[in-house]
């Protein structure tokens, strides 16, 4: 049994010690091909190219805006009274001179009565003072009246005179009073809510009003710009020509509007280093609302033959921004200096020439000399 035991001791010591002689021999080296699909970190990488090309690109200010009515006005009542009738429904859209209410007449319609009466009363008298003073001048031709009687008589005629021009006016103030029971519209513009409704007893001159009417067409946003864009906002401005606006919604995906840049306030705000500007929009079909938020884009100039390409193809690092350019199918870094931005298209002031291919996708496994696999855009399918 011993003879046994050392002969399965021997066999086992002889694998062992052909295991380690297998794993300490040399074994031959895969071909790179082998090796690459053995790494896939050593394989192309597939991108997505674009080619930096020339174009024309719009120099934009991009700023928040307010939408702002020209005018807004809070129609009241110069006169107190019972309110009779409301001719407007909420939210119409009303022209200058419109009726918009009638307050009860009567008080007014009986003070106007007084103010003829008396106007009638004083032109009475003084016919019957003039008759008499036509009458003094003749007798004091002859002699026949005093100094004193006929200087009382002229004196009369000219106190009546005064009185009757006193209340012409008062017929007139009555007149007018009376007209102020027709309420108009002072301005042309859309109107809110009524505040008030008929059968009210209002007052003259009620800070609350009947209701509020805001001009909608043409309409204005006032944006801020900052201080350190205003010298060349200013220079476009005075250039003469008419610098366009335009108003994008709050996601700035909808363009609601195309305006004008009309003025430039006169002086910085302290505070936040900006200067306000106002656009005028004709808003003819009503896409801007009073007090709406809007992303504004003021065009200052277009700069001709810019190379451009997708803002998306552009990284940042702490060296500044750069980009992957390919040759002879591997990227590299490209050291570039931007300039101008427009609908996603920025401007390459430096660092880029025209015709060169740029890695648009891919970018997050690229290195400096990696090699890459170009991958072509797909056709579009017919139908």
């Amino acid at each position: 049994m011993a003879w046994q035991k050392k002969a399965v001791l021997a066999a086992m010591t002889v694998a062992v010690v052909a295991a380690v002689a297998y794993g300490f021999w040399p074994k031959p080296t895969p071909p790179a091909a082998a090796q690459r699909q053995m790494s896939p970190w050593a394989m192309p990488v597939p991108v997505r190219v674009i080619t930096a090309a020339p174009s024309d690109l719009r120099v934009q200010v991009k700023a928040i805006g307010t939408v702002t009515p020209l005018n807004t006005v809070v129609v009241q009542s110069r006169v107190s009274g019972p309110l009779q009738k409301l001719h407007f429904n909420e939210g119409d859209k009303v022209e200058q001179g419109q009726l918009l209410a009638e307050i009860d007449t009567a008080d007014y319609q009986v003070q106007l009565a007084q103010a003829q009466g008396q106007l009638e009363q004083n032109l009475a008298q003084l016919k019957n003072a003039e008759a008499d003073l036509a009458l003094y001048s003749r007798l004091r031709e002859q002699s026949s009246i005093s100094a004193q009687q006929y200087n009382n008589q002229v004196a009369l005629v000219a106190q009546l005179k005064g009185s009757l021009k006193s209340n012409q006016a008062q017929l007139d103030a009555a007149k007018l009073q009376l007209s102020y029971t027709n309420i108009h519209a002072p301005i042309s513009g859309r109107l809110g809510l009524r505040r008030v409704d008929a059968g009210n007893l209002i007052q003259a001159n009620n800070s609350t009003g009947l209701v509020t009417i805001t001009q909608s067409s043409p309409i204005t946003v006032v944006f801020a710009i900052p201080e350190s864009q205003l010298q060349q906002v200013r220079t476009a401005f005075r250039s003469g020509e008419s610098l366009t606006v335009e108003a994008w919604d709050r996601a700035e995906r909808e363009l609601l509007s195309v305006g004008a840049l009309t003025t430039l306030d006169n002086q910085i705000d302290a505070a936040t280093g900006t200067l306000r500007l106002k656009a005028e929009f004709t808003n003819e079909q009503e896409e801007l609302f009073p007090n709406q938020f809007v992303n504004v884009r003021l065009n200052v100039a277009v700069k001709q033959g810019a190379v451009t390409i997708p803002q998306d193809a552009v990284q940042y690092g702490s060296a500044g921004t750069y980009v992957y350019v390919i040759e002879n199918n591997k990227a590299q870094i490209r050291q570039v200096q931007l300039g101008a931005v427009d609908n996603g298209l920025v401007a390459i002031l430096s660092g880029l020439e025209a015709g060169t291919q740029v890695a648009l996708e891919g970018l997050d496994r690229l290195r400096p000399g990696r090699a890459v696999e170009v991958i072509a855009d797909e056709p579009a399918a017919v139908n």
